[in-house]
């Protein structure tokens, strides 16, 4: 008898404050298929705070529904203005929170790292990743006026192509996962 191949359902996330884009795929072998993309939008919440906890709620909303094996989340990238970073980061850590909270292995990799392994091309934008996704996912979809919404599928479908194996990098698989991998940040 042959080597049954392993599947595994992925979930990657696009964090923000504002919209917060989620893809989920599954594979098999060297294939991955779409199960679904989406965005939570809050966009009409004001309260910085009631935003996070609102990212944190609907991560394990996710999580429940589709069932994920692994997690990957796009890290938050440095740019001109610091206070977007601060928000972004926040809004990252609320979704590992969520992950490690139903203990989830999490992967995080870098925006360049993302487009370069959808497209080849580390500066691509977000509408050249959107094109090339439906070329390497086999879709004739019409593509979702949301771009957050393919960026996370671009993430997910990123860890496929590293295919880390868990416990080893930026992966933790709970609390003590990661104080294990980083004493230097525990005081």
């Amino acid at each position: 008898m042959g080597k049954k191949v392993q599947e595994r359902r992925i979930l990657g996330i696009d964090p923000g404050t504002t919209v917060m884009g989620y893809g989920i795929i599954e594979g098999k072998g060297n294939n991955a298929t779409l199960i679904d993309l989406n965005i939570v939008s809050m966009r009409k919440i004001s309260d910085p705070m009631e935003k996070l906890k609102q990212i944190f709620e609907q991560t394990i909303a996710i999580i429940e529904k589709y069932l994920p094996d692994e997690m990957a989340v796009e890290a938050p990238f440095y740019g001109k203005n610091v206070q977007s970073m601060l928000k972004l980061g926040r809004a990252q850590g609320v979704v590992i929170a969520a992950a490690m909270y139903k203990n989830i292995p999490i992967a995080e990799y870098s925006p360049r790292k993302i487009k370069q392994s959808i497209t080849g091309k580390g500066s691509a934008s977000k509408e050249q990743v959107a094109a090339a996704l439906k070329y390497v996912m086999k879709s004739d979809e019409p593509l979702p006026k949301q771009l957050d919404a393919t960026d996370a599928v671009a993430v997910a479908l990123c860890h496929f192509f590293q295919n880390p194996a868990l416990g080893q990098g930026k992966s933790y698989s709970g609390w003590d996962s990661f104080v294990k991998q980083n004493p230097d940040k525990i005081k």
